[in-house]
């Protein structure tokens, strides 16, 4: 898995499409090589159990919430922490932009493990909540 860094690269700030998470699905099954063919009909979840590698949204979703975390640490005066503070009131994204912001990504992605923003001023627990190992 010698591509899949250069494919996460920068992750950790995009407000991703649905699209998008498809198109890198299906690059990582084509990065993953295996002795199988698509006419075996082997789920990917299957694959990745074989190789011992966890999907990519899921490490997407890491990465994410590692910057999060990382933000949430700083203190308030940081110029990291100036996305809290801008507001887009009445504004309307261009064509084939991505149809939420960062802050609404990341709300998603902390519902999805029962997550807390309070949460990611106690470092370890935080990196020990977010890990998605490897299978």
């Amino acid at each position: 898995m010698v591509v899949r860094p250069t494919l996460l690269y920068g992750a950790e700030c995009w407000p991703i499409k649905k699209s998008y998470v498809q198109r890198t699905r299906v690059a990582e099954m084509r990065m993953i090589i295996c002795a199988h063919t698509r006419l075996d009909k082997i789920k990917n979840e299957v694959i990745r159990g074989k190789i011992g590698v966890a999907s990519i949204e899921d490490k997407m979703r890491e990465a994410r919430l590692r910057w999060f975390g990382y933000i949430r640490r700083r203190p308030g005066d940081a110029p990291v922490r100036r996305y809290e503070t801008i507001k887009c009131l009445d504004y309307r994204r261009s064509t084939n932009r991505p149809k939420k912001s960062w802050n609404e990504i990341i709300r998603h992605d902390l519902r999805t493990p029962g997550l807390m923003e309070d949460m990611a001023q106690d470092r370890e627990l935080w990196r020990a909540r977010i890990k998605v190992s490897d299978f």
